[in-house]
């Protein structure tokens, strides 16, 4: 009864947030208490809850005060360079954006931590995007599966994770992955570039008269993005049919689900914003470097470190109170939405584990196997890593599921460390789910539905991840 009713609050939740019948922080808050009564279990609500919350209050800290920390880096200027670069690459050619997005996505993830990647990849996109009339669930999809492929980097979490549940050593499992995993960041470049001539198809051929992102000292482009004689882009071709020259509708106009188009006004970056720090360049790169070094050394934990990263990044560069509660201000959206989101999901997995439905629903999966699947158990754990960490917690799967799979692999002869590395297979898909607190980093951020975001990505993350497993098993990995 527990793996019937499991199965049936996820599948309610999806279907209601992809239907757009309930917000995610409403759904992810009343379907697992409903499902609680369900199960008999109502007067445990309140327990579950408190301890989901217990359990995710870490990593809503670590969000929100990433948010603040990365929000002033994006103010001072410090990711200007890469930015302007990858601007520079993409022009105004939709093809170029969407595989710039993939590339700046997968860059900026060998820091290990998604809220962070999303952050950057969207500040520097979102304008881009926006201006050209491009859907923005192409971005928010194709920045989500280039970070899921790269979430598998040992500091990422799911390869210690597997390491320790297993006991093994994380080189030994992630080393021998690379080529895999690197078929796989190869497929999302290809798929970027698909769905960028799909885009392009779409929307025409663009070309810019004037450079987009200006350099420093001169004067800063502003373009609204309906408009007619001041708009900097002229459609040379393409499936619109429009006459050259003619002004480029905005994303509401163009079906690509992007909102208030019309008013928007792109921008691209301003090397004149009263936020930048010029001077202080090399000491917020240094920061942020010694940052990002202590998270993989685990100096400290994640929350603290970004806790006092914020603190020091505010107060250096804006030692005026005013203008430090101006910068805390101005992303502090940002940081309620997200800090919500996850309090809201601590009850969704609060009550999906202190039932005891997750243990059931994985008890019924890893029973499910036929015994002649035995001495393909790397295969199986390969295949069921796409559904298991799309439902589940990374720690719900590695430190729950994956130890079962492994010994019932161990009984067949099959080695811990091909189960361990099948494992990472799904992480493309996992950094969808809506158990993932970075995701709602990335929709939020990107204005987007987090229901047509779902609907679109999860086709492509999880091809993905079935590419990366066809990769190892080709490559005798797994």
């Amino acid at each position: 009864m527990l793996t019937v009713l499991g199965f049936a609050m996820i599948a309610t939740f999806l279907v209601l947030i992809m239907m757009k019948k309930m917000s995610p922080i409403a759904a992810l808050v009343l379907i697992p208490a409903l499902f609680c009564v369900a199960v008999g279990q109502g007067a445990q609500l309140g327990d579950y809850v408190i301890e989901g919350v217990g359990k995710l209050a870490p990593t809503a800290a670590m969000l929100m005060f990433a948010i603040v920390y990365f929000g002033v880096m994006i103010d001072v200027g410090l990711f200007d360079p890469i930015v302007r670069g990858t601007l520079r690459f993409c022009k105004a050619d939709p093809v170029r954006v969407v595989v710039g997005t993939a590339v700046l996505a997968a860059i900026v993830s060998l820091d290990g931590d998604g809220s962070t990647t999303f952050m950057i990849t969207v500040s520097a996109m979102y304008p881009l995007y926006k201006r050209l009339g491009m859907s923005l669930v192409v971005m928010t999809g194709v920045a989500a599966t280039a970070n899921g492929v790269m979430n598998t980097l040992p500091w990422g979490g799911p390869t210690a994770r597997a390491a320790t549940a297993l006991k093994l050593d994380a080189a030994d499992i992630f080393v021998p992955m690379i080529p895999a995993l690197g078929m796989g960041l190869l497929f999302v470049f290809a798929l970027a570039y698909v769905l960028g001539r799909r885009e392009r198809k779409r929307i025409g051929y663009l070309t810019l008269d004037e450079v987009l992102v200006p350099e420093a000292g001169t004067e800063t482009v502003l373009v609204t993005a309906g408009g007619g004689g001041a708009d900097l882009a002229k459609r040379t071709a393409g499936g619109s049919g429009d006459a050259p020259g003619a002004p480029i509708p905005s994303g509401a106009e163009a079906g690509a689900g992007t909102g208030d188009g019309a008013d928007e006004v792109f921008q691209g970056l301003d090397p004149h914003r009263a936020t930048l720090r010029p001077k202080l360049y090399w000491f917020n790169a240094g920061l942020t470097v010694a940052l990002l070094t202590a998270m993989i050394l685990e100096l400290m934990p994640i929350p603290v470190l970004f806790l006092l990263g914020a603190a020091l990044a505010l107060t250096v560069n804006y030692p005026n109170m005013a203008e430090q509660k101006a910068r805390i201000a101005a992303h502090a959206d940002n940081v309620l939405n997200v800090a919500g989101m996850v309090f809201a999901a601590a009850v969704f997995t609060g009550v999906l584990t202190g039932t005891g439905m997750v243990k059931h629903m994985a008890d019924w999966l890893v029973g499910a196997i036929p015994e002649g699947m035995g001495p393909y158990m790397a295969l199986v754990t390969g295949v069921l890593s796409l559904p298991l960490t799309y439902f589940m917690s990374n720690d719900g799967f590695y430190f729950g599921v994956l130890p079962v799979l492994a010994e019932a692999g161990a009984a067949h002869g099959v080695s811990p460390l091909e189960i361990a590395r099948a494992s990472l297979v799904g992480q493309a898909l996992h950094m969808s789910s809506p158990l993932v607190p970075a995701v709602y980093v990335l929709v939020g951020m990107a204005k987007v539905e987090f229901g047509d975001h779902t609907r679109f990505t999860v086709k492509w993350a999880a091809l993905t991840s079935l590419v990366v497993l066809a990769a190892g098993i080709l490559f005798g990995i797994i």
